[in-house]
């Protein structure tokens, strides 16, 4: 059986390895779905859908996840929610079961048809995204402990940390620029 993960990685952390390496538990592949796929260099999306498929990559290796059994394909996102559910599977394998913990997501895969599991969560507390990046902005260095290694040697060998301040800044005074 193979189910389908989406989510931004906007990076990834330690919660999403763990919830791969769950999931394996139940499935025979997981496809990760990098969503929002054209969106980079702004403060909500600072990384290229290459960037995060990249350190997602890195990041399970780091975990000990079994990659043969892990396909990451970037998804770009749409306006119409419809048309994002068809461009999912149309840019996917086949998929059996969803993983998610986004009650929209949910709701767009069940009335398509597909079961849907709440995505297991590690510390969810601490470890989100959008707290990675907020240490990030602040120069708080306790950002990589919540990060693989190699997610964090990965956004600062692309300039990362920079990138996300300036984009940060960019988005909250535009008349600066």
């Amino acid at each position: 059986m193979r189910a389908l993960f989406p989510g931004r990685f906007q990076p990834p952390h330690w919660g999403h390895v763990y919830a791969i390496r769950e999931i394996l538990r139940e499935v025979d592949e997981v496809i990760a779905a990098v969503g929002s796929a054209q969106f980079n260099y702004i403060a909500k999306d600072p990384f290229t859908a290459g960037e995060r498929i990249w350190m997602l990559r890195e990041a399970l290796r780091e975990g000990r996840v079994d990659l043969s059994r892990v396909i990451i394909v970037p998804i770009p996102n749409v306006e119409n929610n419809l048309e994002w559910l068809g461009r999912v599977k149309s840019y996917v394998p086949p998929f059996h079961v969803v993983y998610t913990g986004n009650p929209f997501v949910a709701l767009l895969f069940r009335q398509a048809g597909y079961e849907v599991r709440q995505q297991p969560l590690y510390r969810r507390d601490l470890y989100s995204s959008t707290r990675v990046r907020d240490l990030i902005i602040r120069r708080d260095p306790k950002w990589e402990e919540l990060v693989p290694a190699s997610v964090a040697a990965i956004i600062k060998q692309v300039g990362g940390e920079e990138r996300l301040r300036i984009a940060s800044l960019g988005e909250a005074e535009p008349h600066m620029w």
